[in-house]
């Protein structure tokens, strides 16, 4: 009989030893073996060694930002999906007199329109195409006459892979008198930005993204002015903001039961993204996968759905090739020759998206392209 611990070992390497298909996707992401193999140890919430965990990782979430405690900045845990941040965020921030005015140009501006409302908050939205920046002057406009108290708008809008312009969205903002929310999920850790110029008080995003983390918790990045100011406005009581910053002030504890292995690994991940050379260096990985994918994509005869000049490097929406594309068909013999891709989330438009976000390299892209190639020939698509 095998004693237990060889039993475990046996696990481990199996785990370990296993061969995951690269996600092309915007998330969960593909992950590194050291970082999943964080996730393999039991560690009580109430812990010494948990708690310093939890402490460490929101001192580095502000220093990825460049902003600091002693700067006035704040850093918030909390349970759940990145959109349970998001929701949390705008639950407990919103004073019964406050009304947001939501820039929306894809399927997740849409989203926090939607949290905002079932919320029973006034709201009202800007919004314009998805391959398409927002107005500025009508974001002005309406800041203007609306008597809005904040502002919200999604940095890298994954519905087509677009980057938005939270700086000058800040701008406005700020000059109408509004608190200033961004979410960020998608392009935090993953691309650079002046934080402190964008005139941000609330960001949000989440472990599985640009960290190169596990699904699990999301993160709030917070003005504390700000966020002292939300004092009684809290809807929900495990999602209150307020309450969950003075809790991990307190004694360093989630106020309910944390995601301890989910945690254990986005600490591993933020050492791997400090060794790889921070956000700068993740940064140019991601945009030579993203030049790499569209390169190769083009010579195959597909093509982009957002301008060059507006797309990111964390994803990207490529049109249907023709009228009778089958992209069911395409992403199951893309996905058994071992590569994961995902449906488009485009309204006005046929697309699918290609990520270039996690622990992925241009030897994946490479290999996808390939992959990408066979596909078309095995459904005889005439593209080029």
């Amino acid at each position: 009989m095998q004693e237990p611990h060889d039993q475990r070992d046996n696990i481990l390497t199996a785990v370990v030893d296993k061969k995951d298909k690269p996600l092309f996707t915007p998330g969960p992401l593909t992950t590194s073996s050291t970082v999943k193999q964080a996730m393999l140890r039991d560690l009580g919430s109430r812990d010494g060694e948990f708690i310093d965990v939890v402490k460490k990782i929101r001192a580095k979430l502000l220093q990825l930002a460049g902003v600091s405690q002693s700067a006035g900045w704040e850093s918030v845990l909390m349970q759940g999906s990145g959109t349970f941040a998001i929701e949390s965020v705008i639950s407990s921030i919103t004073p019964p007199e406050g009304k947001w005015l939501v820039v929306i140009n894809g399927a997740y501006g849409e989203r926090l329109l939607k949290i905002i409302e079932c919320h029973e908050i006034a709201a009202e939205a800007i919004r314009c195409a998805e391959n398409e920046l927002p107005d500025p002057v009508a974001i002005q406009d309406a800041l203007k006459t609306g008597r809005f108290t904040h502002v919200a708008v999604v940095h890298c809008e994954t519905t087509s892979g677009i980057m938005n312009p939270i700086a000058e969205v800040g701008a406005l903002a700020k000059a109408a008198g509004c608190v200033y929310f961004v979410d960020s999920m998608s392009a935090f850790g993953g691309v650079e930005f002046d934080f402190s110029a964008c005139e941000i008080d609330f960001l949000v995003s989440s472990a599985n993204k640009c960290v190169q983390g596990v699904p699990g918790f999301g993160f709030a990045l917070c003005r504390r002015t700000a966020l002292e100011a939300t004092e009684g406005h809290s809807r929900t009581v495990s999602l209150d903001l307020l309450a969950q910053w003075r809790g991990l002030e307190a004694n360093g504890q989630f106020r309910f039961t944390p995601p301890t292995h989910t945690l254990l690994a986005f600490a591993r991940a933020l050492d791997e993204l400090e060794a790889e050379g921070g956000v700068g260096a993740r940064a140019a990985r991601y945009q030579e996968n993203h030049e790499t994918c569209i390169k190769g994509m083009r010579a195959i005869g597909f093509e982009e759905y957002v301008p060059a000049d507006l797309q990111g490097h964390i994803i990207t929406s490529f049109l249907y090739p023709t009228d009778n594309f089958d992209f069911e068909e395409f992403y199951d013999r893309l996905n058994n020759k071992g590569f994961v891709i995902y449906p488009g989330k485009v309204t006005k438009a046929d697309c699918f998206r290609m990520g270039h976000i996690g622990h992925l390299f241009t030897a994946d892209t490479e290999m996808l392209l390939a992959a990408v190639e066979d596909v078309v020939g095995e459904m005889n698509l005439s593209l080029v």
